[in-house]
């Protein structure tokens, strides 16, 4: 076992007890996190034409903004205004009229790629179940993708759209536990990604020999900027059909696992000039199946010169096949890099409870882009190298001894995929999960402290810009806090449950319990609430809803200590370790009232606030 047992501290709410030695407080100077990154350039790059080349270059860097010394400890204010457009509301709610009223089940996706004109054509078998009757669907696909036709039982179906979103009337009857298909056969030239992952649509590059290298990227964005489906993280397939024609020389590698070779379609040129389109059956189709949920924005096109080699993981489910994928001129790379995601699932397996897609496997798979969270088909990027393409975030030079990629984007199989937010605003599900799992994976290799330093020095790339959670149903996205902010809240929220095995528990139960599910942010809180045993809405809503940090205000007069919140949500009341008799940690549990207590220092400069609890301390003159 990789994880270095805990000692076990007693838990209090309000007492003061001695606990373990104390450590300096350190400050930290604001440096990103690397996938902070992953919601900020996509803002820069609505503003910026980035000039991106076809062969995969470094990913762009946004520079902090310097802090103020006393930003950290300032009432600060977002000025953020969310979207509101009819636009993004056809986006971003999951109840919008058109989607509400049916659940999908299956999608049977075929796609035919032509990289000689960057155009795509294909169609998608949308089964769903009727929840309640309708007339209308919403079935989304962005421009400059065109719809063909949709038929429904043999049936031509009339359909009308309104941007990204297309409204097909039904003329069969949609009776309330009714399963049916509607069939959308589309074509076009797809937006090309200007700078993925973070700004998303297909990818025609070329590899280091010139060769054609084809991906796609969309989190955030949406799947339909490919593909037409229904466009919310709130509704997964059961399964999925993926079934990729793409031309003799390439292979393409897509989730789940591979069923037939040379089974479906090939392409002609339209007669209209639109692009192409499916004509007869060809022999280069990669015919992929999905057995378990799958988000739409995990389907992934990988379609390169690849090798592909195959080994066998002991799991805590049984026999885990690992399926590695890297151009052929990268194998022996991909031997001395892939190795870590052994490591990575057996910590991560210790940590979150099984890997969530034993029927679909494990993948990771070379591509142009620095990386993404597909499914069991994880996309790989980062030079096969340690770090963030050879850099870190912490400070510590700890994030140097791992490959970033690996850890992060496959944690991501648990928090992200297994556990899927319904709504974009509720993406820390996702992120703030998987920065904190980077914590938790140099603890399995270095132990607990170490760990803790990682995820402590990560704190340095916090902004406080505006808060995590945005406005719901608009697709809207959080400040790019939820990565590093987020994993700070969680190693924050440890320190409150005291007990490892429990805090451990409540990870393998979040996985557990909401297993293949989309959730609600608020269902995650409240489940690690009832599970810890204590009331966190507080918590949650500072770290979450504001962009303040918790400030201990604090005062030493001879042997009395006086101190109290500030800068909190009204009622924030959290408990926290300080010195009150150096060299130990006691448990104080301030408010936002002044309170005292009578501390043993040599000198007050003894005191220290221990920095596993992400707060500032503030030393304050005057009586309280």
């Amino acid at each position: 076992m990789c994880v270095e047992r805990a000692t076990r501290w007693r838990a209090s709410v309000s007492i003061l007890y001695p606990v373990r030695t104390a450590a300096a407080f350190t400050p930290f100077r604001r440096v990103l996190h690397p996938s902070v990154r992953f919601r900020r350039m996509r803002r820069l790059a609505a503003a910026i034409a980035l000039v991106v080349s076809s062969s995969a270059g470094l990913v762009g860097q946004v520079t902090p903004r310097p802090a103020r010394p006393d930003s950290a400890s300032r009432r600060q204010t977002a000025a953020h205004v969310p979207k509101r457009s009819r636009a993004d509301t056809l986006r971003g709610s999951f109840t919008t009229p058109g989607r509400k009223w049916w659940d999908v089940t299956f999608y049977d996706l075929h796609v035919a790629i032509q990289p000689n004109d960057s155009s795509i054509a294909g169609y998608n078998g949308i089964t769903y179940r009727v929840l309640e009757p309708a007339t209308e669907m919403q079935i989304d696909l962005m421009e400059p993708l065109v719809v063909d036709s949709m038929t429904q039982d043999g049936r031509k179906v009339r359909y009308r759209r309104e941007g990204a979103a297309f409204f097909a009337t039904l003329a069969a009857p949609q009776r309330t536990g009714d399963r049916k298909t509607i069939t959308v056969y589309y074509h076009g030239r797809p937006q090309i990604a200007k700078n993925p992952p973070w700004q998303g649509g297909f990818t025609w590059a070329k590899d280091s020999l010139g060769r054609p290298w084809i991906v796609t990227t969309d989190q955030g964005m949406g799947a339909s900027v490919w593909w037409p489906n229904k466009d919310t993280q709130a509704d997964e397939p059961d399964s999925q059909r993926i079934d990729i024609t793409v031309p003799d020389s390439l292979i393409d590698v897509s989730n789940g696992r591979l069923q037939n070779l040379g089974s479906t379609v090939s392409v002609a040129k339209s007669s209209d000039g639109g692009g192409t389109r499916i004509t007869s059956r060809g022999p280069n189709t990669w015919e992929w199946f999905v057995k378990n949920p799958i988000n739409n924005y995990a389907i992934a096109v990988a379609a390169g010169h690849y090798t592909h080699y195959t080994e066998k993981f002991n799991g805590e489910k049984g026999t885990l096949t690992l399926d590695f994928y890297p151009l052929d001129y990268n194998l022996e790379n991909a031997k001395r890099q892939f190795p870590q995601a052994r490591s990575m699932l057996r910590c991560f397996e210790y940590w979150f409870g099984p890997y969530p897609w034993y029927e679909d496997g494990y993948k990771l798979i070379e591509v142009p882009n620095t990386g993404m969270e597909h499914q069991s088909a994880v996309a790989y990027g980062n030079w096969y190298q340690n770090g963030y393409r050879k850099r870190e975030s912490s400070g510590t030079g700890l994030g140097l001894e791992w490959d970033f990629i690996i850890v992060h984007e496959s944690a991501h199989e648990w928090f992200g995929n297994n556990i899927t937010s319904k709504d974009n605003a509720d993406m820390w599900v996702h992120e703030s999960f998987a920065n904190y799992a980077e914590g938790l994976y140099t603890e399995c290799l270095f132990g607990k402290d170490a760990g803790a330093r990682y995820i402590i020095g990560n704190r340095r790339g916090i902004r406080n810009d505006r808060p995590v959670i945005p406005a719901y149903g608009v697709n809207d996205e959080g400040s790019g806090d939820m990565y590093p902010k987020g994993g700070e809240m969680l190693h924050t929220i440890r320190q409150l449950v005291n007990d490892d095995e429990k805090w451990r528990g409540i990870l393998r139960g979040l996985n557990k319990t909401f297993w293949h599910q989309t959730v609600m942010g608020k269902q995650v809180e409240d489940y690690i609430s009832a599970q810890a045993g204590m009331n966190l809405s507080k918590v949650f809503d500072q770290y979450l809803r504001t962009t303040m940090v918790p400030t201990l205000e604090y005062r030493i007069s001879g042997d009395t200590l006086s101190y109290r919140w500030a800068n909190v949500v009204p009622g924030f009341d959290m408990p926290i370790r300080v010195t009150l008799d150096w060299p130990t940690w006691s448990l104080i549990k301030p408010t936002e009232t002044w309170q005292t207590a009578t501390v043993h220092l040599g000198n007050p400069s003894d005191f220290r606030v221990d920095d596993n609890f992400y707060v500032v301390p503030k030393l304050v003159d005057g009586r309280p």
